[in-house]
């Protein structure tokens, strides 16, 4: 058990990262094919220990929170996905499981699983009012303003569309990008020196996300409509598939309904062979129970409705040499090992370069510069190298080394025992600004208001902050070159900049974005070292004196103010005027001091801040994550992970009687 509940950590993790790369940053990471692989693994991992699902696992909800750079988009009905099915058994499992379920033969809808981005469009009275992306399934992104530049969604219905219920309609389909036109998207941004696309759906997604419509339209995309959310009455799928063909919707042109599992097979198997065919990419078929009101009864379980299923394609491959090996450095300072490849056709498009993951996959792999090698497409996605092939070697071949310095600004590399990806240490650098800047006005930090996502991003992109110093620089002639930026709102922002200022050394020390250094371990060295200048003078040694100080952190500390770079932005953010001192933390004194508390679940009446204060008034330490330190671990209902890790490590578990208890002693 011990062994399973950690792998079921891993697994939500790992997903989660995928699903905020997918979803938010539009910069996926892994494979379709190995997302699935890893939800897949959990799901049977929870099914059959159902003590070991949390609420928040990604088993219990869809897709990922939408993004804060557009307003919300909340769904007349659940959004939902879909569970898979990678073979012909499975698809009949399925059919096996709603003939029972229905008490009665059933037949089903096949469309073509379309390559893009779900999406769900608002009709009022036949006029288009909203549409937003899927986001969690319950509420996505409003970008409304982007669709309206997509021309086969229609912006008004036609005329003899059948009147619907109260005036409104929400349809639901899939914005996708021809191949055709992905490869001219591509073609523009060779010619113009910007990195092209990994693929069609990476370009339809970003697209859609963009927050210019101009920039949207330049993409010409295209959609599909496949389902009617909330309408007029209607009694099957299929009749819903022709209603939305007369209101004036594109609605694929290869879908057929069918009688049985054996008809649902063969048009999967046919597709499956003749996907390349299209001008457009597919990722499988989705199988559809047709009656709408057998799709009421069977309902949803978890995430998937029972009614539907989506078949995947197998992955592609093909072997092509691996020329050489490069690194991108990523916004939040990854060092990103990418594959130099000898063109090569998988599946109908050109594949020129791959993912190679980080360097512990290339090592593991046993991946040489001049090897032949296997790439696959898998569920089509961005390539990655999947394997050499040793027998292929001539002995010209040259084993890759990570290197110790970052490509883009030339500072120290980090990469701690046991950790896969190495990354850049200099805050000033030119690929994390975004990242960096965002963080650092974020509210656990410096808190500006008016400085998000948005902002952070044209601040950056215009070239008027190059790191988080430069914020201090702003002023309102560089302001008013910012695209809806009026006169109050840059006096607002300037204010907000000032005010910052003083927010005293643990702010900015959160803010500066140090590896390991969140909220708590900021408080912890601002309330030991007093100064910055004291802490960048500390030792390894003197930063492990500092309470809950392990040596990850006092390393991650030490290498972060060695950097000349970091050293010399932190005398211009002095220069500014921001505070960088605060008050020391007295010793500790009372019941609990020496004392470290976790604290997990929700007690039945002390918030998690109540119980804080309480704590530390005591002289006890409140950290976020159970170790072999931690004193005691307060569990209130629904305790996740790290109530399970606590008793894993023996470590005491207490409720908020214990608590109360331990406080009157």
């Amino acid at each position: 058990m011990p062994s399973l509940r950690k792998r079921a950590e891993e697994l939500r993790a790992q997903i989660e990262d995928a699903n905020e790369r997918y979803y938010i940053l539009d910069d996926p990471a892994i494979s379709d094919a190995e997302y699935d692989g890893l939800l897949r693994e959990l799901i049977e991992i929870e099914s059959a220990h159902p003590e070991l699902r949390t609420p928040d696992s990604p088993t219990q909800r869809v897709g990922a929170a939408p993004s804060e750079r557009f307003a919300p988009f909340e769904h007349s009905a659940p959004m939902l996905s879909l569970a898979n099915a990678f073979d012909e058994n499975e698809l009949r499992a399925f059919d096996e499981r709603v003939r029972k379920l229905a008490g009665e033969p059933v037949s089903y809808v096949c469309e073509l699983k379309i390559d893009g981005l779900a999406i769900a469009l608002d009709y009022r009275d036949g006029v288009l009012a909203r549409g937003g992306t899927r986001g969690d399934g319950r509420t996505g992104e409003d970008v409304t303003a982007n669709l309206r530049t997509v021309a086969s969604i229609p912006l008004r219905l036609f005329p003899s569309t059948p009147s619907r219920s109260k005036g409104f309609l929400e349809v639901r389909g899939e914005v996708y990008l021809k191949k055709s036109d992905f490869e001219k998207l591509n073609a523009r941004r060779e010619r113009a020196g910007q990195p092209v696309f990994a693929n069609p759906r990476n370009a339809a997604s970003g697209g859609v996300r963009q927050l210019d419509p101009k920039l949207t339209a330049q993409r010409r995309l295209s959609f599909f409509a496949y389902a009617v959310a909330h309408g007029p009455a209607l009694k099957t799928q299929s009749e819903a598939l022709a209603y939305l063909r007369a209101a004036g919707f594109s609605v694929n042109d290869h879908i057929e309904s069918v009688a049985d599992v054996e008809e649902v097979i063969a048009f999967c198997r046919r597709w499956e062979r003749d996907r390349d065919s299209l001008d457009y990419e597919i990722d499988g078929v989705v199988v559809k129970v047709d009656d709408l009101a057998l799709q009421e009864r069977l309902g949803a379980v978890s995430r998937d409705p029972r009614w539907a299923i989506a078949f995947k394609f197998k992955p592609r491959e093909a072997r092509t040499k691996l020329l050489g090996i490069t690194i991108t450095v990523g916004r939040t300072g990854t060092l990103n090992p990418n594959a130099v490849l000898e063109p090569v056709q998988i599946g109908g498009v050109t594949v020129k370069s791959a993912t190679l993951h980080n360097a512990e996959y290339i090592a593991s792999n046993d991946i040489r510069i001049g090897d032949r090698v296997i790439v696959m497409r898998a569920g089509d996605v961005i390539p990655r190298v999947v394997a050499p092939i040793p027998a292929e070697r001539t002995g010209q071949e040259r084993r890759f080394e990570m290197p110790d310095t970052c490509p883009v600004c030339g500072s120290a590399v980090d990469r701690p025992p046991g950790e896969a990806m190495s990354r850049c240490t200099n805050a000033a650098c030119p690929a994390q600004v975004y990242e960096r800047v965002r963080h650092f006005a974020s509210r656990g930090a410096m808190d500006i208001e008016g400085l998000g996502d948005v902002l952070a991003e044209q601040l950056t992109s215009l070239g008027l902050v190059h790191d988080i110093a430069d914020i201090y620089a702003l002023d309102t002639a560089a302001l008013e070159s910012v695209p809806r930026m009026g006169e109050k709102s840059i006096a607002k922002l300037l204010a907000a900049v000032g005010g910052s200022k003083s927010r005293g050394l643990a702010r900015v020390l959160t803010g500066l974005g140090i590896r390991f250094v969140g909220e708590q371990t900021a408080a912890i060295l601002a309330g030991t070292f007093g100064s910055i200048d004291a802490l960048a003078q500390a030792g390894e040694a003197d930063l492990q004196r500092a309470p809950g100080i392990g040596p990850e952190v006092a390393a991650s500390v030490r290498l972060f103010f060695e950097q000349p770079a970091n050293r010399a932005m932190i005398e211009r953010l002095r220069a500014a005027g921001v505070v960088m001192e605060g008050a020391r933390r007295p010793a500790a004194t009372g019941s609990l001091a020496g004392k470290t508390f976790v604290l997990t679940g929700t007690l039945p009446t002390l918030t998690r801040e109540a119980a804080t204060a309480l704590i530390e008034s005591r002289g006890g330490k409140v950290t976020g994550s159970v170790s072999k330190r931690t004193d005691y671990v307060v569990a209130g209902d629904e305790a996740g992970s790290k109530l399970a890790k606590a008793r894993e490590l023996g470590i005491a578990v207490i409720d908020e009687e214990g608590l109360r208890a331990a406080l009157e002693e």
